[in-house]
């Protein structure tokens, strides 16, 4: 069973991702900032990370670069996961070495999709 590792500060948010997630047979770890996220990376590398972008204490663009720029790291596949929609939001994220960018709202099958995708390669 794959591990993803979800990167999140809403609540709502947090819930109702890891729901969908998990209901499709993928264990959720949670993290509620970037700094979380960069800990529990360091201890255990998860198959994939799902990562919003505004977050307390380090944003999801720092998270993915700090990633990315990792050898340990740089292979995990990253999904940025935001409210920020804008193309060059998109942009931005993909720049940072995302390798997938949904905006929110999503539709659930959109996430799942490029998750699995992401896992397959």
């Amino acid at each position: 069973m794959s591990e993803v590792l979800l990167v999140e500060d809403n609540r709502s948010q947090r819930e109702m991702i890891s729901d969908i997630l998990k209901k499709n047979g993928l264990t959720v770890i949670i993290a509620c900032d970037g700094l979380e996220a960069i800990e529990h990376i360091k201890r255990s590398s998860p198959d994939l990370v799902v990562l919003d972008i505004v977050m307390p204490r380090m944003n999801g663009y720092e998270v993915c670069r700090r990633l990315k720029s990792d050898p340990k790291t740089k292979n995990v596949p990253v999904v940025m996961c935001s409210s920020k929609g804008e193309e060059f939001d998109r942009f931005w994220g993909m720049k940072q070495g995302a390798d997938a960018y949904i905006a929110k709202p999503f539709e659930p099958i959109e996430l799942l999709g490029t998750i699995k995708q992401l896992l397959r390669k």
